[in-house]
């Protein structure tokens, strides 16, 4: 009788976070899933800060004096960066997820090993662009087009 290896899934967050022997895919699903709640977090902030225009114009002015600190400014830049690359990598996995980016069929053995031919080459070309993307959104925040 043929001995199969177990694999523990029961990691926790280190499991979560660790890409181990699946390589950098591995870290981009878990900085996809960090940036999707920063993302996240980010929009019921804005829901919260916008609703209090609806109470006063004071509230509203007291909110914006806020928020327009420097580290408010770096915050917001964060959030581009997290948008750009959760936005780069979401067209990453849909074009994945479609097939586009699969490559030909292998023997299904565990773990599964991706096709480096294909989404290796796309997850480059694609973060490229999302590094093209922050930098061109860096040259807007640090004010230098004016």
């Amino acid at each position: 009788m043929a001995e199969y290896k177990k694999y523990s899934n029961r990691l926790g967050i280190t499991g979560w976070l660790a890409g181990g022997r699946w390589g950098i895919e591995r870290y981009l699903y878990s900085l996809h899933r960090i940036t999707g709640l920063g993302i996240l977090l980010y929009f019921i902030l804005h829901i919260f800060v916008t609703s209090s225009r609806v109470f006063s114009m004071d509230a509203w002015e007291k909110w914006m004096g806020f928020f327009g600190s420097p580290i408010f400014k770096f915050g917001e830049f964060l959030v581009f960066v997290a948008f750009a690359f959760h936005a780069v990598n979401g067209i990453r996995l849909f074009l994945i997820e479609l097939g586009f980016a699969v490559g030909k069929a292998e023997e299904p053995i565990y773990p599964y090993k991706s096709s480096l031919n294909t989404q290796r080459p796309l997850m480059v070309v694609l973060m490229i662009v999302a590094i093209v993307l922050i930098a061109a959104g860096g040259y807007e925040f640090l004010g230098l087009t004016h």
